[in-house]
């Protein structure tokens, strides 16, 4: 069994409000969990407007499929372009 862990420091430019930034996070780990099936929360930063850090994590039988899901994730943060990733950390456990 490997678990992937990926953690995500982002910048959001247009969140005004931590109710801003809050609406914009909700939107995006709701389509990250919908898509790719796995588990995401904030994880540092709650009381920053504009900041934000989230965690994701997969569970898989290949260490391969892991990093692949992992990598698809980073890609879809940056497709979607409400959010700006400042800093990516990957690990396999």
């Amino acid at each position: 069994m490997v678990v992937g862990v990926l953690t995500l420091e982002l910048f959001m430019a247009e969140a005004s409000s931590l109710k801003s930034k809050r609406r914009i996070l909700k939107s995006l780990l709701d389509k990250m969990k919908s898509r790719f099936n796995v588990a995401v929360a904030e994880v540092d930063k709650q009381d920053q407007w504009q900041h934000s850090t989230v965690g994701v994590t997969c569970v898989s039988n290949d260490a391969a499929h892991a990093h692949q899901m992992m990598s698809s994730v980073v890609k879809f943060v940056e497709t979607l372009g409400t959010v700006e990733i400042l800093d990516v950390q990957t690990e396999l456990l």
